[in-house]
C-alpha cells in the first residue's frame, strides 16, 4: 500500500485491516517492540526490525500501522503478506527501493522455496543500500526458520529482533474497550470480562467477536450487556 494511508490498487487480496493503527494497539507486554518500530520510521536507515511470535498478538497489526503512518505523512509505504507464497510473484519485490517503508508479513511462509528466499534476500540487500526501511513478522525466529537459502536467516537478523507476547486480561479489557470506542460502541467492565472467560483470549480472535456483536446490538438497538451478548453467542 501507499499514499495517504488507504490501500491503493492492490491486486491481491492482501487481508488489510482498515482499523490497523498505532492508536488502536495496546501494547501490554509490547513496549519495546512497539517502540523499535517507532523508531524505524523516525530514524531513516535504521535497522530492520523483525517481529515473531503466535497468531493473534498483534503483529499484521504492528505492519499495517507502521505503513499507515507512512501514508499519513505523505511517504510511501509497501505491504505484503508472503502466505500463502503462491500468490505473490519475486518480481513483486523489484523496485521498492523508492519506498520509505516495506513490511514483510508472513516471512516464514516461504521458507524451503529457494527462488522466493532469494528474492527476499536480494531485497534485503538493495533497502539496506538505499536506506528504506524494512519491517518484517513471522512466527518464529530468524534462525529458527528451515531456509534453504544458508545466509537468510543471518541476514534478517542483522537488525532488531524483537518477539511479541499475549496480552493479559487487563490490557486485553483494555484493547477491547478501545476498539468498541473506534465502533461507537460501550463496552461495560462486566461484559468484557465475561467474552474472556468464554473465549481464548486472543486479541484477533476477541476483535472478530466484538465486529459481530456490534452488527448484532445495531439490528437490534441494543446495547452490550450480558444478558443480550449471551443471546448471541449462545
Amino acid at each position: 500500500m501507499e499514499g495517504d494511508g488507504v490501500p491503493a490498487q492492490l491486486p491481491l487480496n492482501i487481508g488489510w485491516n482498515d482499523g490497523a493503527s498505532f492508536e488502536q494497539f495496546v501494547a501490554g507486554p509490547n513496549a519495546r517492540a512497539l517502540g523499535a518500530v517507532h523508531q524505524l520510521l523516525e530514524e531513516p536507515g535504521a535497522p530492520a526490525v523483525y517481529l515473531y511470535g503466535v497468531d493473534g498478538v498483534g503483529k499484521s497489526h504492528l505492519l499495517q500501522a507502521a505503513c499507515r503512518a507512512c501514508g499519513q505523512d505523505r511517504q510511501p509505504g509497501f505491504y505484503l503478506p508472503l502466505s500463502p507464497a503462491e500468490h505473490w510473484h519475486p518480481g513483486m519485490l523489484e523496485g521498492l527501493e523508492s519506498m520509505r517503508l516495506v513490511a514483510l508479513d508472513d516471512v516464514d511462509a516461504i521458507a524451503g522455496d529457494r527462488p522466493r528466499e532469494e528474492a527476499v534476500f536480494h531485497l534485503f540487500n538493495r533497502l539496506r543500500d538505499s536506506g528504506t526501511s524494512l519491517l518484517m513478522a513471522a512466527s518464529a525466529r530468524p534462525m529458527d526458520v528451515g531456509w534453504v537459502l544458508p545466509d537468510l536467516g543471518s541476514r534478517l537478523a542483522w537488525g532488531l529482533v524483537e518477539r511479541l507476547q499475549p496480552l493479559d486480561d487487563e490490557s486485553l479489557l483494555q484493547a477491547l474497550r478501545r476498539r468498541a470506542e473506534m465502533r461507537g460502541l460501550e463496552l461495560p467492565d462486566e461484559t468484557g470480562r465475561y467474552l474472556l472467560s468464554r473465549f481464548p483470549r486472543r486479541a484477533s480472535t476477541l476483535f472478530h467477536l466484538l465486529d459481530r456483536l456490534d452488527r448484532a446490538a445495531l439490528a437490534a438497538q441494543r446495547r452490550l450487556t450480558v444478558p443480550f451478548v449471551k443471546t448471541v453467542i449462545d
